[in-house]
């Protein structure tokens, strides 16, 4: 059995458990109701193994912990009525008797991708942080070691952690001991990649080979309990020592400075990136290919832009790319294997096409990989990673089990890599991964480029070439101008004014991307009024939670000495009806009252904004009349000393 890997207290957990809880060295913790606050990261199930798995490893130890108050029955209906946000459970218990336990257990770390605002204020307000995982799941462990450890590496402050590798090793294989291999062919994370990332975070390290009582209530629960009577003790010592300097002062008492209010709380609009993009291929606007079955008779339509932001063979097939640009064979030849473009103008129904631009039409030479074809699409318009349910519908298709092999290995090398061999071989995992769009050429090769595109803006005398597709699908606005009776319906050259040329190539990366990352306040400003115009929500509030956390990041003395006008910034924002960073900016001036109220620019609030500021204002005009008072108070005493 794997032992704590760090410095463990004398004796083992339990003991100092024990030890801490004797009548003389209980804390003292007084008539005040303490509280400790433990943040668990991670999901320590099974990957692979993920049916018939045992409860958490939190909800187990509170369920079994005989210091936590309440049977397991008790607990679990207590779990079950707490608000389940999408992206934690919150978990609340007293523990010792009278110490309230608050438990976050994250299971997703995507929580520091969509809110880090949230994750950041659990990492800080920790007392103890647990991170867990399975052993079993390398790609995991990798992802989260390389991605998210440095974030929670910066954002601790002296906060003990505990790293807990969950489950026992399974078809684990001896590393090779070459010392010119740098390949791993391990598939399960060893108990030295586990001692590793602990010693970068000075934490302690265990194993927990299974979720029963001894590895739960003795191993794990000793060392948690430890670091929770050290969090006890220091916090009784720091009250200890403000009730000392509160009474060292006898006659007036200092003025107590209240807190300032909290401030409003912006709620992120969740993403529909892939939503759009699935909801594109029933919408049958902006099609620009149509594909037929070997009988010439119409299958599906869809968009060469879409198809080319997830495969090489449409690339090669579109003329985006050429073979010598991929030099791999297998997509060669799968290219060649399954489609054939068509541009005899005696193709059965060619005279009706319109004379503009009418649609590319391509053969599909595979009648049986013909038949799954709007399946396939719809596969790859809903993000490329939904394996399970792409080959339901196969089946229900094909009776046959080798034609529902052979179409989903044709697909695999539809969405092949190239240069990289099985790519896709264990289709499964990736029911828990990011869609294809982040691992695969992504629809940010073709921003600002003129491959497929079919509409140019002219913004400053620049051209911005752009995809009539991903504008309609991502933007209400552009989907109306382009299909309703208006000139841009017809035209190729758009003209753009109100914004600049960076603005609008950030406008475009998002509704390409879904994601955008501004310059500075004043970039996120323009952003935020360019996202207004064109009435996309979630990219205003992209710009206003920017705009926010810019600010709060700002020391007092920045905020003293920056040349940006708040009170424009605000006017800004009620003019462009965004609501929440109005109201937002409103408290931030009040909060920082001492700083605006000296700056030229705090005359231009009106009249009703001036009295919410003097209304809010912190510290407030009470407690600063109070500070004179007590400061006169002190002089005296000092110059009735001198005098005697």
């Amino acid at each position: 059995m794997s032992g704590l890997r760090v410095n463990s207290p004398p004796g083992g957990p339990r003991e100092a458990v024990s030890r801490c809880f004797s009548p003389s060295r209980r804390p003292a913790l007084g008539f005040e109701i303490m509280s400790i606050h433990i943040v668990a990261l991670g999901n320590e199930g099974d990957a692979f193994h993920q049916d018939n798995r045992p409860s958490g490893l939190i909800r187990t130890y509170l369920g079994r912990s005989p210091l936590v108050s309440g049977d397991e029955s008790s607990l679990l209906l207590n779990a079950a009525s707490t608000v389940a946000r999408p992206v934690f459970t919150e978990y609340q218990a007293s523990a010792f008797g009278n110490v309230k336990l608050v438990v976050h257990d994250c299971p997703v770390w995507d929580i520091f991708d969509s809110d880090w605002y949230t994750s950041r204020n659990l990492i800080g307000g920790a007392d103890i942080i647990v991170i867990k995982y399975n052993v079993n799941d390398k790609f995991s462990f990798h992802e989260v070691k390389d991605n998210y450890i440095p974030v929670i590496k910066r954002a601790l402050n002296s906060v003990p952690v505990i790293i807990a590798a969950v489950g026992t090793r399974q078809n684990e294989e001896l590393p090779c001991t070459c010392p010119l291999c740098t390949s791993d062919r391990g598939s399960c994370v060893s108990t030295t990649e586990g001692i590793q990332l602990a010693k970068e975070l000075g934490a302690t390290y265990l194993e927990l080979h299974s979720l029963d009582d001894f590895y739960i209530g003795k191993y794990f629960g000793g060392v948690l309990e430890y670091f929770m009577i050290q969090a006890l003790n220091q916090k009784t010592s720091e009250k200890m020592k403000k009730r000392k300097m509160s009474n060292s002062f006898h006659g007036i008492r200092p003025p107590q400075l209240e807190q300032p209010e909290k401030m409003p709380v912006l709620k992120a609009e969740a993403s529909h990136y892939n939503a759009d993009l699935n909801n594109l291929l029933f919408c049958c606007q902006c099609v620009d290919v149509v594909f037929y079955n070997p009988n010439l008779k119409e299958v599906v339509e869809a968009h060469k832009i879409v198809l080319c932001a997830v495969s090489h063979v449409f690339m090669l097939l579109f003329n985006v790319k050429s073979p010598t640009d991929i030099q791999d064979s297998s997509i060669i030849r799968t290219t060649q294997d399954l489609f054939a473009i068509n541009r005899d103008t005696a193709f059965p129904g060619a005279s009706q096409e319109s004379s503009g631009n009418p649609p590319l039409r391509v053969i599909v030479k595979d009648a049986v990989f013909c038949s799954c074809l709007s399946d396939i699409l719809r596969f790859i318009y809903s993000g490329a990673f939904q394996w399970e349910e792409l080959e339901e519908d196969i089946r229900k298709k094909l009776k046959d089990s080798g034609d529902v092999s052979n179409v989903i290995e044709k697909v695999k090398c539809i969405l092949k890599t190239p240069g990289k061999i099985n790519c896709l071989r264990n289709c499964k995992t990736y029911q828990a991964r990011k869609p294809l769009w982040f691992y695969n050429t992504s629809l940010k090769f073709f921003l600002n480029k003129p491959m497929l595109a079919d509409v140019v803006f002219e913004i400053q005398g620049t051209t911005v070439p752009a995809h009539r597709a991903i504008l309609v699908a991502r933007c209400e606005v552009m989907a109306a101008m382009f299909n309703g009776n208006y000139m841009e319906a017809k035209s190729v050259l758009i003209p753009v004014y109100g914004v600049s040329k960076e603005t609008f190539l950030s406008f475009l990366e998002y509704l390409y991307t879904d994601s955008c990352c501004p310059a500075g306040i004043f970039q996120a400003m323009c952003l935020l009024i360019c996202a207004e115009m064109y009435q996309v929500s979630r990219l205003q509030h992209i710009c206003e939670l920017f705009i926010i956390t810019q600010l709060q990041s700002m020391p007092s003395r920045e905020l003293a000495s920056m040349n940006l006008d708040i009170v424009d910034l605000l006017k800004k924002a009620k003019f462009h009806h965004s609501d929440c960073l109005s109201t937002w900016l409103l408290h931030f001036i009040a909060t920082n009252y001492l700083i605006f109220s000296q700056k030229p620019e705090f005359q231009d609030l009106s009249v009703e904004e001036r009295s919410f500021v003097e209304k809010h204002r912190w510290p407030s005009n009470m407690y600063l009349k109070q500070l004179a008072e007590y400061r006169k108070y002190i002089h005296s005493r000092k110059c009735r000393c001198l005098v005697m």
